[in-house]
């Protein structure tokens, strides 16, 4: 799963690009749309405010996870405008963190990679994705007042480690707009990988108008230019994820 409490910091960029850069080395994936703005859903071509039926129903309503799956460049659950509610919603449910681990269950073993775009929050929502995986990529602006929300992001999967899924960490940081040029970037890429070591991707994901455009025509970076930088840049990152598995 993605996850970083600052909004902004290319999560949903990079849940889908490095989703079909997975796709592409024949890998089956399911990426879930649980942030209420829908903007992994719209990033292929969906209509967030139209859909009848998304992961809200799934989470709160219990509906199969199949029945909200539409098939693009990779799987996708969708998301709707009602997720905004689903935190109220699931507050007084008996179970309320398992929610989406339970409703993975039946699919889990259809798929490789299971990629989940989190809301810019720490509420029910990214705790119920917590709770479901296994591993949180983070990525993390290159500026100095991002690297604080990492220390906060790590004192709440340390606390779904103690009362509900013993299993997740991050696994990996990926540091995100990045500008060579700019001397603020650079040193908070070092700064990063002074406290965080290995825990940080080598790729860096630079700052391109690409990450913009290709949304707008309901597609990847890697559909949209597939022999451009920023495709090969998710590529990289695909890769490096994959490594860290063996």
């Amino acid at each position: 799963m993605l996850a970083n409490q600052k909004g902004g910091v290319a999560k949903t960029t990079t849940t889908l690009n490095l989703g079909v850069a997975l796709r592409e080395k024949g890998l089956r994936v399911l990426c879930i749309d649980l942030d209420p703005q829908g903007n992994l859903t719209m990033s292929q071509g969906l209509n967030p405010d139209t859909i009848e039926k998304s992961m809200f129903d799934v989470l709160v309503h219990r509906m199969p996870i199949d029945q909200v799956i539409a098939e693009r460049e990779i799987d996708i659950a969708v998301a709707s405008i009602d997720l905004a509610g689903a935190d109220m919603a699931l507050a007084s449910q008996i179970g309320r963190e398992r929610a989406l681990q339970k409703a993975l269950e039946p699919v889990k073993d259809r798929y490789d990679w299971i990629l989940i775009d989190t809301p810019p929050s720490l509420g029910l929502l990214t705790i119920n994705a917590f709770v479901s995986a296994t591993g949180v990529i983070v990525p993390v602006q290159t500026e100095y007042l991002s690297l604080r929300g990492l220390v906060q992001l790590e004192n709440t999967l340390q606390m779904v480690r103690e009362n509900l899924n013993p299993h997740v960490s991050i696994v990996g940081i990926l540091p995100t707009m990045y500008d060579k040029r700019l001397t603020h970037s650079r040193e908070a890429e070092e700064i990063l990988r002074e406290n965080f070591g290995d825990l940080v991707y080598h790729t860096r994901i630079r700052k391109t108008i690409r990450y913009a455009e290709a949304p707008v025509k309901g597609t990847s970076v890697l559909a949209y230019e597939p022999d451009g930088e920023a495709a090969a840049l998710y590529r990289d990152l695909a890769k490096e994820v994959l490594d860290g598995q063996k």
